[in-house]
């Protein structure tokens, strides 16, 4: 198993935490809910259970469509998202502060 993310690590393995950690890390990038679910690492119907409040959110947008399929990516404009991303880069600098801390006093 990887290492949990600061994200995940910080507000736990619930299904919106994760299908948000997932998008976080692959904001370059689109995916379809298959591959959302997979990349979170829960079930499609945990994931359609969870969706509408990912949408309500407006953490997703919708990208394109393959025929039946469509393929979303994390909304980078609203300011739900924004405010997330700035809080996974405090909580990365805060994590990577105590390890400093931390090697510091075993030096």
């Amino acid at each position: 198993m990887k290492d949990e993310s600061v994200l995940v690590e910080h507000f736990g393995r619930t299904p919106v935490i994760l299908i948000v950690d997932f998008l976080l890390e692959n904001r370059l990038f689109d995916y379809s809910k298959q591959q959302i679910a997979e990349g979170s690492g829960i079930g499609r119907v945990t994931l359609f259970n969870n969706w509408k409040k990912i949408e309500k959110l407006g953490i997703v947008k919708e990208t394109r469509r393959f025929g039946k399929t469509k393929l979303y990516k994390l909304e980078e404009a609203t300011p739900v998202v924004k405010k997330l991303i700035e809080l996974e880069l405090l909580l990365g600098e805060s994590a990577a502060e105590k390890q400093t801390v931390k090697i510091k006093a075993r030096a």
